[in-house]
């Protein structure tokens, strides 16, 4: 299995750099891309075509919601996880249905990011 690829969305430079630090924690091989806003995700996840993407909701150009909607108009078998500080029912009911798997708040812990790529990544 060739290393996995992993898309990181966020206007937060902070945000990108703890979930790309726990990321790499728990899957040394990874390769990690990463984008500020949902426009630029779109055009990573075209070229780079990730195995999961972890994406914010409230983002410059365009927002998290409407960018996981053109993810999955270009590969709808696409994972998507939401890591975001907005979480109200709301939100968190239009990335689901706009096709994210998961959604995580912020602040997020390790063992959340953790389990979640044990589950994702698991062996066999």
């Amino acid at each position: 299995m060739s290393a996995p690829v992993i898309l990181i969305c966020d206007d937060s430079i902070l945000a990108r750099k703890q979930l790309h630090d726990v990321v790499e924690r728990y899957i040394p091989e990874v390769t990690i891309y990463e984008a500020t806003d949902g426009r630029a995700a779109i055009d990573i996840y075209k070229d780079k075509n990730p195995d999961l993407t972890f994406i914010d909701i409230t983002m410059p150009v365009m927002n998290g919601i409407d960018a996981i909607k053109g993810i999955k108009e270009i590969d709808a078998s696409s994972e998507i996880v939401v890591v975001s500080s907005v979480g109200t029912q709301t939100e968190l009911k239009e990335a689901i249905m706009a096709g994210a798997k998961d959604f995580i708040q912020k602040p997020f812990s390790v063992s959340q990011i953790k389990i979640l790529l044990e589950s994702f990544f698991k062996e066999g």
